[in-house]
């Protein structure tokens, strides 16, 4: 009976003593966990700050973007300047074909075997001797021209006298004589190459030919 009692005592004792463990582990795991869930949550590192810009660095950008600057503006005066060379080029020669065109005298005809001026000769060329006064600096070349008929030496005679006629014509309206010159291609350079009385009434001419100042 006392060994029973006995037995009923450390059995009870134990039972107590593995009671007691076991609550102190749980109270250590709970005041552990609620440890963790109060702890401050640790900060990101900071991160790396970029460098900063140095004066040495604000100085040459400052640089660079001057030298861009000038070689945009210096691209746009050698722009600007080709095409107001090109503009001029082209009215200069807009101006020199207006001149041409204006002093061109056009071709007077005589009859055959003939040198005086006849009347309508004679108007075209006192319409074209002002544009001579009013271009002082251009000269003429008056060209006299024959038909096929005849011989050649005689033909260039006969158109020498010809361009002869109607250049002494325009210096009387008041061209300068050492501005006019003439030449004499007789049957040699026909503008019809015809043989009837058509192409050659077109071949006996005076022809006319303007030399612009030489620069």
């Amino acid at each position: 009976m006392k060994r029973t009692l006995l037995a009923v005592v450390l059995i009870a004792l134990v039972c107590s003593l593995s009671l007691t463990m076991l609550s102190g582990c749980a109270k250590k795991a709970s005041l552990k966990d609620q440890a963790a869930m109060t702890a401050p949550a640790k900060a990101p590192a900071p991160a790396m700050a970029a460098p900063s810009a140095t004066p040495a660095d604000d100085a040459a950008a400052r640089e660079k973007a001057l030298r861009e600057q000038q070689l945009r503006e210096q691209a746009e005066r050698e722009k600007a300047a080709k095409e107001a060379a090109e503009k001029a080029k082209k009215e200069a020669a807009a101006k020199l074909a207006a001149i041409l065109k204006e002093l061109q005298i056009p071709d007077v005809y005589f009859d055959f075997d003939k040198y005086n001026l006849k009347p309508l000769a004679q108007t075209t060329l006192k319409n074209g001797a002002p544009a001579y006064m009013k271009y002082p600096d251009y000269k003429l070349v008056v060209e006299g021209h024959c038909d096929e008929r005849g011989t050649a030496e005689y033909n260039l005679a006969l158109g020498q006298k010809r361009a002869d006629e109607a250049a002494k014509f325009l210096v009387d309206l008041g061209i300068q004589k050492d501005r006019i010159k003439t030449i004499s291609y007789g049957k040699e350079m026909p503008v019809d190459k015809g043989h009837d009385e058509a192409a050659w009434a077109k071949n006996r001419r005076a022809h006319f030919v303007v030399f612009p100042p030489v620069k």
